[in-house]
């Protein structure tokens, strides 16, 4: 099976208003997760409308040359194309400052991708402050899972078991749907990643420190975390460490794409908690990776699925907190807000009080519902439940 001609629209489609324009396109995600392809994808459509593009992967040892900017430049003046895409621009030093120049030349359409989310924070990025959009890039969601199983894909339930446990990483389609083959694939891209990505380019002494603090985080999806929680519990099983020291590496590994930070906020305060928060892999199939698939924890599996199935629509997301209760999953964009509970089941009415009461003492009129695997549960004081993998492949029946 090719993977490389599976398109991912919801991406072209929010790129596409930006091609042509004076701006530079930034493209950024984890590794691994189709950005190449899809750069590929977008030089095959600027070919089509007559364009003559570049494409530069700097990942290609031919390319490496290209990391000194002099040379880079003189490269791409020499051959004058009308459009320029350079994968993995990190990996060139001072590139904003390459970036700046080809935008003030004019006369090219500029696309840059990334596999770190801090990469236009520095302040060489100022160079570019105003005059660049952003394209984030997820692991597939069940949707693009389906598109790229083809005919293999089965039934809507069967298939999302089959996503649950194997995940989103597009490279995967490429091989037999194993355990030991697939784990052993994402083990060496998590690796990659914490290597390259966090270790090396962060300079981190204490690398076993490091995937310390992410087995931990892997294997509590969903828990409510502190920074200070993690440092006692490593500390107290043997690895000595700092609140500081955890919090510090967690944002590695979210600069890195790895993870998620998830903020708290309080709903009737309308302010954000101290770092508190929770957190969620940029895909599930790392868990997996890490631990081999155990299935006592699905409520967290399936937080995680929602929460980036949220992210790939765009949204902003944060947990609620109402007094003693809590609200998995703030959802806003466009001013619109939503507020989402995730279960595992509906199997009692203790459960079912739960889940849907968390959601009725929010005191406003923005739309709420509960996520689970349960089908026609009836709805109460205006709050439906939604199957989970139903929510997952319609972009736009219940949400906007």
């Amino acid at each position: 099976m090719n993977i490389f001609y599976h398109k991912r629209k919801i991406y072209q489609d929010r790129l596409e208003p930006f091609i042509g324009a004076p701006l530079i396109k930034v493209i950024t995600g984890m590794r691994r997760t189709g950005k190449s392809v899809f750069l590929r994808q977008v030089s095959d459509i600027l070919l089509d409308r007559g364009e003559n593009p570049l494409l530069i992967n700097m990942e290609l040892m031919e390319n490496h040359r290209f990391r000194d900017l002099g040379v880079l430049h003189e490269h791409i003046t020499r051959l004058d194309p009308s459009a320029v895409i350079i994968d993995e621009v990190q990996d060139i030093e001072n590139w904003e400052e390459l970036a700046a120049s080809l935008l003030a030349e004019g006369g090219m359409d500029i696309y840059l991708s990334g596999s770190n989310a801090g990469m236009l924070t520095s302040d060489l990025a100022s160079k570019i402050s105003g005059r660049y959009v952003q394209l984030r890039i997820y692991p597939l969601g069940l949707a693009e899972y389906i598109q790229f199983r083809g005919d293999d894909a089965g039934h809507l339930e069967d298939v999302f078991q089959e996503y649950l446990r194997f995940g989103g990483m597009p490279g995967i389609h490429s091989m037999e749907l194993k355990e030991e083959v697939i784990y052993q694939y994402l083990k060496s891209v998590l690796d990659t990643v914490v290597l390259n990505d966090v270790i090396i380019r962060n300079g981190v002494r204490n690398a076993a420190l490091l995937e310390s603090v992410l087995d931990f985080l892997a294997d509590n999806i969903g828990s409510l975390y502190t920074g200070k929680s993690i440092a006692d519990y490593l500390t107290s099983a043997g690895r000595k460490t700092t609140a500081g020291t955890v919090i510090e590496y967690v944002s590695f590994l979210v600069n890195a794409f790895a993870l998620h930070h998830v903020k708290r906020f309080d709903l009737r305060g309308k302010r954000q908690l101290a770092y508190t928060g929770k957190a969620y892999l940029n895909d599930l199939s790392f868990r997996h990776a890490i631990f081999g698939y155990r299935g006592g924890a699905v409520s967290g599996f399936l937080e995680n699925i929602v929460y980036m199935e949220l992210l790939r629509r765009n949204y902003a997301v944060y947990v609620g907190s109402l007094a003693d209760r809590e609200v998995d999953f703030v959802a806003e964009k466009d001013g619109n807000t939503f507020y989402l509970q995730v279960a595992y089941l509906l199997a009692s009415p203790e459960t079912v009080e739960r889940e849907f009461s968390a959601l009725r003492t929010i005191p406003d009129n923005y739309p709420k519902m509960v996520l689970s695997m349960d089908r026609n549960i009836p709805s109460r004081t205006g709050i439906n439940q939604i199957y989970i993998p139903d929510f997952l492949i319609d972009p736009n029946k219940y949400l906007r």
